[in-house]
This record gives C-alpha cells, sequence and structure tokens, in this order.
C-alpha cells in the first residue's frame, strides 16, 4: 500500500518582497506580540540560505508559537507564504523560513543552548585589544 505525500504549496511572489521589506515586516511582526531580545544578522556572504537572521524569544512555548503565527500574518500582508515552517508543535524553537529572511523564535533556554547569535557573528567583531597584546607576549 502506497501513501501518496501531502504537498502544501508555497510561494513566494513574482517578484519577491526585498529582504528589506521582509525584515521590515518580521520587525513590525515581532514588535506586536512584544517578542523579547531581538536580533537581527546580517548573514550576507556567509551562507547562501538567506540574508538575514532574526532571532528572537517568547516568554513561553505558547508566546513562541504565536510570535510566529504573527511573522507568518504579517507576510502574508506582502503576498508572501512562507517557504517553511518548523517546530510549531513542540513550539520551543520555531523557525519561519521566508526567502531571504530566517526567523528563529525561541524559548530562552533553547536560544541559550544553540547560541545562534555566537554561531552566526564569530569573526564579526575585531579580537580585543588585550587578546593581541596577550599574543604579542606569548611570542615574545
Amino acid at each position: 500500500m502506497t501513501n501518496t505525500a501531502q504537498v502544501i504549496k508555497t510561494r513566494l511572489p513574482d517578484p519577491p518582497p526585498s529582504a528589506d521589506a521582509l525584515l521590515e515586516t518580521v520587525r513590525a511582526a515581532v514588535t506586536e506580540l512584544k517578542a523579547n531580545d531581538v536580533v537581527e544578522i546580517d548573514v550576507r556572504g556567509k551562507t547562501s540560505v538567506c540574508d538575514f537572521m532574526v532571532v528572537a524569544s517568547g516568554t513561553s512555548s505558547r508566546h513562541v508559537k504565536a510570535i510566529a503565527d504573527e511573522v507568518v500574518r504579517f507576510a502574508k500582508k506582502l503576498d508572501c507564504q512562507p517557504l517553511g515552517v518548523e517546530g510549531e508543535r513542540e513550539a520551543e524553537w520555531v523557525l519561519v523560513d521566508l526567502g531571504d529572511v530566517v526567523v528563529h523564535v525561541m524559548l530562552p533556554r533553547v536560544r541559550e543552548f544553540y547560541a545562534l547569535e555566537r554561531l552566526w557573528t564569530v569573526g564579526d567583531q575585531p579580537p580585543a585589544e588585550h587578546a593581541l597584546e596577550a599574543d604579542a607576549d606569548e611570542r615574545g
């Protein structure tokens, strides 16, 4: 017996909204539902998956899901169906893929554990001056 796969049709409008328009829409959505600690990370040149990642926290799994749902609702106002939404069932970490912008809404403990901000910003900041001096001292 074979089961046919359920096909969910997602699409971006033609032409798709700019990354800046998507980012502005995501900002409005997360602000509307009072997401905590919202961070925007420019990942252009680091990955071809997207241009920006937005990481935000919710106070509970219900809040996390509601924020992600609001992001989807606001994106639809731009005629932009998400390419994917993952993690809604557990709602500890919900990912909303809008193409050029990927949104991660997480519980604080999950966010701390995975540390996405650190992962995607490694090397962005110049090294601390004391670290340079310590390296120079070690070399003699």
